[in-house]
C-alpha cells in the first residue's frame, strides 16, 4: 500500500501521486479496490461513422473522375475504379437498409441507375446505361421484390409504399423512349410492361392498404 508523506494518508491501488494533494506517493503498490471496467462503445455509432465515411469516400471518388477528360486514355483504370466504388456503395446501402427489403430495393435501383448513367457519361456516352442497364435493373428488381414478399410473407405495411415506388421507378424508361435516348427499345418496353402490370395489380389488390400507409406516413 502506498502512502503520501505530505498528507499522511494510505492509498490503495497504483497511484503515483496523491489524489488529494498531488504529492508523489511512497511505498509499494497494491491491488485496486475498484473493479476494472471494460471500455464500452456504441456499435450503432460506429456503424454510422463507417457508413458516412464510406459514402464520403465513394462520392469523392466519383467526383475525382471529373478531373480526367472524358476522352482520356484511362478507360480500363476508370472502369475498375468505378466498378469497385459502385460495388462498395451497393454493399454499404444493402447493409444499411437490410431490415427493410422493399426500402433497400428502392435505394439500390436508384443508386445503380445513377452510377451507371454517370459511368456512361464519363466513358463518352454510348447510351448503354439507359438502353439496357436501367430498364433491366428496374424490371428484375420488381420481380425480385414480388418473390421476396411471397417467400418471406412480409406484412403489407412493411413493403406496400416502397413496392409502389419501385414500380414507379420502372416506368422511368418511358422518358427514355420519348426523348429517343435508347438505341434499342426492347428492354425499356419490357420494363414498362412489367411495371405497368405490377402497378395495376397492386392498385387493384392493395388500394386500401396503400392509402392507409400513405396517410400514416404523411400524417394526413
Amino acid at each position: 500500500m502506498r502512502n503520501c508523506p505530505k498528507c499522511g494518508v494510505e492509498i490503495e491501488g497504483e497511484w503515483a501521486r496523491c489524489p488529494l494533494c498531488g504529492a508523489i506517493t511512497e511505498g509499494t503498490s497494491s491491488d485496486s479496490p475498484l473493479p476494472t471496467v471494460a471500455l464500452r462503445f456504441s456499435r450503432k455509432r460506429l456503424v454510422r461513422v463507417l457508413f458516412l465515411t464510406s459514402v464520403v469516400v465513394i462520392l469523392a471518388s466519383f467526383g475525382l473522375q471529373l478531373a480526367f477528360r472524358r476522352d482520356a486514355d484511362v478507360g480500363v483504370l476508370r472502369s475498375i475504379w468505378l466498378g469497385i466504388a459502385a460495388m462498395w456503395l451497393v454493399v454499404v446501402m444493402a447493409v444499411r437498409k437490410r431490415r427493410n427489403i422493399a426500402k433497400g430495393t428502392v435505394y439500390l435501383v436508384a443508386l445503380v441507375g445513377l452510377v451507371c448513367a454517370y459511368w456512361d457519361y464519363l466513358s463518352g456516352w454510348h447510351g448503354w446505361s439507359v438502353t439496357y442497364v436501367i430498364p433491366i435493373v428496374c424490371g428484375f428488381s420488381i420481380i425480385a421484390l414480388l418473390i421476396a414478399v411471397r417467400m418471406m410473407r412480409m406484412e403489407v405495411g412493411d413493403y406496400t409504399v416502397y413496392a409502389g415506388l419501385t414500380v414507379l421507378l420502372g416506368l422511368v424508361p418511358i422518358l427514355f423512349l420519348i426523348f429517343g435516348w435508347t438505341t434499342n427499345p426492347i428492354a425499356s418496353a419490357i420494363c414498362i410492361g412489367v411495371s405497368g402490370l405490377a402497378l395495376v395489380v397492386q392498385i387493384l389488390t392493395q388500394r386500401r392498404e396503400m392509402g392507409h400507409e400513405l396517410a400514416k406516413r404523411l400524417r394526413v
